[in-house]
Order: C-alpha cells, then structure tokens, then sequence
C-alpha cells in the first residue's frame, strides 16, 4: 500500500520503518525541519530530559548509546532519532519541514493529502493508507489571562514550556512558571541561574518520584516493573493483580504507604509546605513526574518559591512594572510567565465531519487499543497513547498496524471494539478524576496495554520473561523478537495466511 504518516518522532519513526520493511511505500510529513517529535530541537526547553533511564527509553534493536548518562538530556534523545532514522534508512521517506495542511478521504477509501513544503505553494498527492503520528503532545495550551495584551504590550513574554528555549533570555528577569509538572520544574531549574527571581505557581501539588528512593532505590525497580503497574487496578483485574486488590489490598496499602512515607521525609515535603493532599496513590491518575534534580534544594535554599494552590488571576503593569496577581491576592513580580500546562491533541487537518467520527460527544479520541478508529476505513493513529515505555508503546503499535494490514490480527466486531472503547473512556475518566487527555491515557499500565497488543497479533513473550518482568524493570531488548515472529508469519505467501492463535 501506499501509506502517508503524519509525524517523525518515535511513532512516526518506527511506523515508517516497519511499515516499509513489511513492503509498503511510506512518506512522512513532519511540519518541523527535524525528527524527534516531542524531542525536536524546536522544543527543547532548558533542563529537559528523559524521565526513564536510557535502557528503558529506547526502542527493541537501537539501545542508546553506552556514553550517554543514565537520564539523557534532550538534545540526546533528539540525536538518537536522528541516528534511528539514518541506521534504518529511513531519511529519504521523510519530508522535514512539511506540514499537512489538510487530508481528506475519497468515496473509494483513498486519501489525499495537502502538504506545503517551506517556501513553496501547497502540493497534493494520494495515498492508500494514512497513519496519525502526531502525537498527545500536539499543540501548547496557554492559558488566557486576563490583561495579557497589556503584559505583552509592556514589554512581558508569555509562552509555553516548551517554546522558551533560550535561557538568555530570562537572565535578570523575574520569572513565573505556571505548573507542577515535570516540564514546569524542569524548567524553573534550568533557568534560576539566570532569572532575577523564581516563583512556580501551582493550582494543585502532585506527588513526584524521586529518580532514587532514600537516594539509594532506583525507582524503575519499583515502577517499571509489572508489579509496579500492579499496585493500581486496572480496568480487568487477573491473576495477581486480583489478590493485590482484593484480599491482599493491605499488603498493597502497605507498600504504597511505604514510598509514601519514604518521599515525604527524603524531600523534606512537610518543612517545605509541599506535601500534596491526598495520598501517594493519587500520582498515577494521570501522569507520574519524577522529581527534577536539585528543585526542592532550590525550593529549601529560597531561590526557588512555590506558591501552592492557586492561580494567576489578572496580569498586571504598574508603574513600568510588571507583575502576576494571584488568586491569593499576593502580587509577584513577573517579566516572564512560562506555561507549563499541558497539551492539546489536535487534527486540524482533518475535516470536521470526520473529526466528529472519531470522537466522542466528549471531544475523547474514540481509539480502539488508542489506534483504530473503528468503522473508519483505512486510517489509524500511533503514539496516542501517555506510556512509561513511549518507545515501545510506539513500537509495537506500529506492528499492530502492519499486522492489520496484513489482516494478521485477532479483533471483535465493530460493535464490540466500539463498547470497549466507551467503558475504557469511561473508566479512564474516573480514575483520572477528568485528566485523561481526551481519551489517550494509559499511565501507569504501559504494559497492560501492549500485552493486549500482542494478543491481538497472536504474540507472546513467554511466561518466564513475564514473571521477570514481574520482579524487575521491563527491557525493551526482549521485545525484538515481536518483529521477527510478525515477519515469519507476513512474509509467507499471502495464500497462506491465517488467523493466527492467542499465545
């Protein structure tokens, strides 16, 4: 087939490679003038790096470099897409600096897409097949505060966390960042150095996981692990996970009251003012942020303020200065207000009548396994997904595809993809408590939801690398073998193929 991916970052990438290597004829779009997605350099805000270590953030067959620290910066995860892309051969498939404009679908099922290459007009061309790789992570969302046009116009800055990207910048300026997140205080840190001032303005404190528990545990051996995922209950519980949540739920209780405690003390939350409410459970509702190293020194130390449940209520300039009231009533001085508060996942380039097909009444992505939109033909998405394992998520979404194509996977009828759809949304937005962005989420169950991908493709790991997975944290080496057990199975002659049996 002839098939159009929307997005080169680890999605688009490992979409583009496999479905090349399964015979298709692929072209990417990527809007920006490099790979790397949520990793491009046009993204690259001061501080960032990964919240994995380098040998659970990667992909099955392309380890990161041994050189590289254990938490890679951004700019290395960027240069190891960019490495990724030119191992594979997968450069000339790519059209950097090319964004779509519009895809629009034909009565026959075909695509055709509107792209603009830099400096030049629009451009169309026809495909089979289109794959959305766009990514949750899609377009800054900014708040509107009010007398912004004035802050502005006095000569303040307002932008997201990801679009300040020069530190510079902030050099002898009073600066607010909006948000708790990991992105805020990755980016309160990065820029302290240079600010005059730094205050950090949070509606609501989240529980942070420190890279190591006690300075001594590495969290991924409590988290990125199968038992981690089991702490929470998911939508189905089975086996294990059954005594964990039901006669064994003191057990469990216990252990989570354990890091609870352990946290707390190690950084300092109560002597801070920065104990979040509720418990510890509460940090995988919608996302898990791992502490960013030296931010709660800084917070000790009075170089770093956090002013706790609140918000910006008005923006302000009196006397030629500027300044952020909040909805405490305090009035901080601020020359820069940089937005870390999320995302918003948008397909501009698609029509809104086919909008409207793949969401909810909601405005929820309708995603069977967060990639098919059922009863849409020929059209599906990969990275819509919040993993701790990104990579492999997007790697074995993207096997999902080719199996699909390759009408290689063991699926309910519509009417019961559609079912389990809606009770997964519904579900996720009650354990999210309403932060399950649109319908994507799957923080902390990355594994949860890539076994079900691999049961639909018939595939399995084995159950004595499960029950590793169990104890320890989930390497993505073991998974190389899906690849080549989906190829010995497409790569017969087509006559030949059959609906392959659930391992």
């Amino acid at each position: 087939m002839k098939i159009a991916i929307i997005g080169a970052g680890f999605a688009g990438l490992t979409t583009a490679r496999h479905l090349r290597d399964f015979g298709h004829d692929v072209t990417v779009f990527e809007k920006v003038h490099d790979v790397g997605g949520v990793w491009s350099t046009t993204r690259l805000y001061p501080g960032v790096s990964t919240q994995n270590g380098k040998d659970t953030y990667c992909l099955s067959d392309f380890p990161m470099p041994k050189h590289y620290p254990e938490w890679p910066s951004g700019q290395q995860v960027q240069a190891y897409l960019n490495d990724y892309a030119e191992t594979f051969g997968l450069k000339p498939l790519i059209r950097l600096s090319t964004p779509v404009t519009r895809a629009t679908q034909g009565a026959d099922g075909r695509w055709t897409v509107t792209f603009q290459p830099k400096g030049a007009a629009e451009q169309t061309d026809s495909f089979d097949f289109l794959t959305i790789c766009n990514g949750i992570f899609s377009a800054p969302a900014i708040p509107d505060f009010p007398g912004a046009a004035e802050f502005r116009q006095a000569g303040g800055t307002i932008c997201h966390s990801s679009e300040f990207l020069n530190e510079a910048e902030a050099r002898g300026k009073h600066v607010v960042v909006i948000g708790y997140g990991k992105s805020s205080c990755d980016v309160a840190v990065g820029l302290v150095d240079a600010a005059a001032s730094m205050t950090v303005v949070a509606r609501e404190l989240i529980w942070k996981m420190p890279k190591k528990l006690a300075g001594v545990l590495n969290y991924k051996y409590l988290f990125l692990t199968r038992m981690g995922e089991g702490l929470f209950p998911y939508i189905r519980l089975q086996g294990v996970e059954k005594f964990l949540h039901g006669a064994g739920r003191p057990v469990r209780n216990s252990m989570l009251g354990s890091v609870q405690s352990v946290i707390t003390k190690q950084l300092k939350l109560k002597k801070l003012n920065a104990l979040p409410r509720g418990s510890f459970e509460r940090i995988a509702r919608s996302t898990v942020s791992l502490v960013t190293d030296g931010f709660f020194g800084l917070v000790e130390k009075g170089r770093i303020a956090i002013k706790r449940d609140t918000a910006i209520a008005q923006l302000l300039v009196e006397g030629g200065r500027r300044y952020a009231l909040l909805k405490s009533g305090e009035k901080i001085p601020a020359d820069i207000v940089i937005c870390g508060t999320g995302w918003r996942q948008e397909v501009p380039f698609l029509d809104p009548a086919l909008q409207a097909r793949i969401m909810d009444d909601r405005g929820n992505f309708r995603l069977y396994r967060c990639i098919l939109p059922t009863g849409v033909r020929n059209l599906a998405f990969n990275g819509y997904n919040s993993s701790f394992f990104s990579p492999l998520s997007a790697e074995m979404g993207a096997l999902w595809i080719a199996a699909l194509l390759g009408d290689a996977l063991n699926l309910p009828s519509d009417r019961d993809q559609l079912a389990a759809t809606d009770a997964r949304l519904r579900w996720m937005e009650a354990r999210t408590e309403g932060k399950h962005a649109r319908g994507t989420n799957i923080i902390p169950f990355s594994m949860h939801q890539i076994d079900e991908l691999l049961g639909d493709m018939g595939l399995g790991i084995g159950a004595m690398q499960r029950f590793m997975e169990w104890q320890m944290p989930v390497k993505p080496g073991s998974y190389a073998r899906v690849a080549r057990e989906l190829h010995r199975r497409l790569d017969r002659p087509q006559a030949s193929l059959g609906k392959p049996a659930l391992a």
